[in-house]
């Protein structure tokens, strides 16, 4: 993943090496055509692309830190399901969520997750870190790599939750049916030493949407 931020960066600093790209760039991403602007417009597109989903292959393997609460949520207009992922609906809701959840220590980095693929790239076992205090489990990406199922063990009382997977430009997005995840959050809470009492008014927060499911953020390293 940055690898992909890097190549964009060194395109755009080929394409800005003569007069003639250096307007080519800034017409393509908009600005004055100077060196600052373009820089300062190249920078905010990277920025924007970086929560992006992406239709591309993923695999799991390595270190993924929560970078943020990710929503996927749907609304019904005449009679249609209209699924409104990546609209401003969803960023505000995300906003909203990821305020509340700094009151319970859910901040980004508050959690890792290290994946180690079995025998192929469509399952294998991971262990969650909540500072240093282990979570393990198991997990099955399916359908077309778009699914994903984390299974964890004894600690976490067997909690299984089957939800969305997407590639980003720096990682993975991860979304769940709100209540699962929020039995995952109510355990994250504990470790950290806060208290979980008020976690379920976060649901509250989709009320009007149907088929709302929260999840991770997730930056790999």
């Amino acid at each position: 993943m940055k690898k992909l931020t890097i190549l964009l960066a060194s395109a755009a600093l080929l394409l800005a090496g003569t007069n003639a790209n250096a307007q080519l760039l800034q017409s393509l991403l908009g600005g004055s055509g100077d060196s600052s602007t373009t820089g300062a417009t190249l920078g905010n597109l990277i920025n924007s692309l970086a929560g992006t989903v992406y239709s591309a292959p993923i695999s799991l393997s390595g270190t993924y830190v929560y970078n943020g609460v990710a929503i996927s949520v749907s609304s019904s207009e005449g009679g249609t399901l209209q699924n409104l992922a990546g609209t401003a609906v969803t960023s505000g809701i995300e906003a909203k969520i990821d305020e509340r959840l700094k009151q319970f220590g859910l901040t980004p980095g508050a959690f890792t997750f290290v994946f180690t693929p079995g025998e192929n790239n469509t399952q294998g076992t991971f262990v969650c870190y909540i500072k240093s205090f282990p979570l393990n489990g198991t997990y099955i990406v399916g359908e077309g790599e778009k699914t994903i199922t984390l299974q964890f063990g004894k600690v976490m009382q067997f909690l299984s939750m089957t939800g969305n997977l997407d590639s980003t430009l720096t990682g993975a997005n991860m979304v769940f049916p709100a209540n699962k995840l929020l039995t995952f959050f109510k355990k994250v809470v504990s470790v950290l030493g806060k208290s979980s009492s008020t976690l379920g008014s976060i649901t509250s927060l989709g009320e009007g949407y149907d088929n709302m499911k929260i999840g991770f953020k997730l930056a790999k390293q």
